[in-house]
């Protein structure tokens, strides 16, 4: 591979292959130099070190996905915005495993603050407003949804679903309705002192991938 016209882009997306091929935990800068045979020390002057190149993996992986799912989400409301925003999630997750993996890369504050991370908070959010759910129960609903997504990916992705009826597509679709019954008839808040029934505002913050 030519040595000439390295840039901190290329790299990163670079890495974001690497990633995807090998797994995100394999991305390194002396890994990435071998992909483009050169030294360690001549990507330096692009990243600072391993986990800078990965934290731009994150920020890059954390954009693809918003972009996606702000197209999913437009006109549509309900359980089909639930269903396209979930299957945003999947989708990508088997296209680009590393990547994905690299979207819940922890990242320090300013770095979070200033990535889509924000974007994928108010992607759920907005969902959510097709839904009778006011705070702190929405933001519960934040966290179940992501809970439920990720988690399903996951061991999807581990194959834990590969040997055994049924197909995985199907619970996949049978857990989305389930979602949406649950959405439209949230419970009432339960007796007083209890979590659901405390007093004051929660607020959600602004994680990666589907916030919490």
């Amino acid at each position: 591979m030519a040595r000439v016209g390295l840039t901190t882009e290329r790299l990163v997306r670079a890495g974001a292959e690497l990633a995807d091929e090998a797994g995100f935990e394999q991305v390194t800068v002396s890994a990435l130099a071998r992909r483009f045979d050169v030294k360690v020390a001549s990507l330096y002057s692009h990243v600072r070190n391993s986990r800078d190149l990965k934290t731009r993996i994150a920020l890059l992986a954390l954009e693809e996905l918003a972009d996606r799912g702000s197209a999913a989400l437009a006109g549509r409301a309900g359980k089909d915005a639930l269903a396209a925003l979930a299957d945003v999630y999947r989708d990508y997750a088997r296209e680009h495993p590393g990547r994905y993996a690299a979207a819940r890369y922890p990242l320090d504050p300013a770095a979070a603050a200033a990535s889509a991370g924000p974007r994928h908070s108010g992607m759920t959010r907005a969902v959510l407003r097709g839904y009778d759910l006011a705070e702190p129960d929405r933001t519960h609903a934040v966290r179940l949804l992501g809970s439920v997504f990720h988690g399903y990916v996951d061991l999807e992705l581990a194959g834990g679903f590969s040997h055994s009826a049924p197909d995985s597509q199907e619970s996949w679709s049978r857990i989305l309705d389930a979602l949406d019954s649950l959405l439209r008839n949230w419970p009432a808040d339960g007796p007083p002192g209890s979590v659901a029934g405390a007093s004051g505002s929660v607020a959600g913050s602004s994680g990666p991938v589907a916030g919490s």
